[in-house]
């Protein structure tokens, strides 16, 4: 396996994993659950930590695909910059997360405070994990591309086959 295999399998989790603890604490506050919402707060750290795989390997990954034919470095450079402020929001998470676990099993008056704003910066960690993973897709996936521009060859290709009929 190379570095672009690893940052494959890898930068799903860091994606995910706040989606998942989003719901959790959600469901901590549905069911007042304090045990709940240190469950999520865990979940989000674990998040964190999940990132810097992902991130290490991006810079190999990043090495193997510019090798490939057809692959356009603009692409490339919106993905590396997206998902650098994605990883340091999500450590940022990780460590208001731990704060949020200690605050709420010490049972310090400002816990529900650092729930909510646990909540919402996921909200905003999450918009930048979709970021992260649109640029990184765009950088192979052509059809999802938000211009759907296609590439020279296949616009040859698309010519010929008209200039057939």
């Amino acid at each position: 396996m190379n570095d672009t295999h690893f940052h494959l399998v890898l930068n799903h989790l860091p994606i995910i994993v706040p989606l998942v603890g989003l719901l959790v604490m959600i469901g901590g506050y549905v069911l007042r659950s304090e045990i709940i919402k240190r469950t999520a707060f865990l979940i989000f750290a674990f998040g964190a930590l999940a990132t810097i795989p992902a991130f290490l390997t991006g810079e190999g990954a990043e090495e193997v695909v510019e090798q490939i034919q057809g692959i356009d470095e603009k692409f490339i450079e919106p993905h590396e910059e997206v998902a650098e402020t994605f990883a340091i929001l999500s450590y940022i998470l990780g460590a208001i997360s731990l704060l949020g676990q200690w605050a709420s099993y010490k049972q310090k008056p400002f816990a529900g405070l650092v729930s909510v704003l646990t909540t919402l910066f996921a909200i905003v960690v999450l918009f930048f994990a979709q970021q992260t993973g649109t640029t990184g897709g765009e950088i192979r996936h052509t059809e999802i591309r938000t211009n759907n521009v296609l590439n020279a060859s296949d616009s040859e290709t698309m010519e010929k086959e008209h200039s057939d009929d």
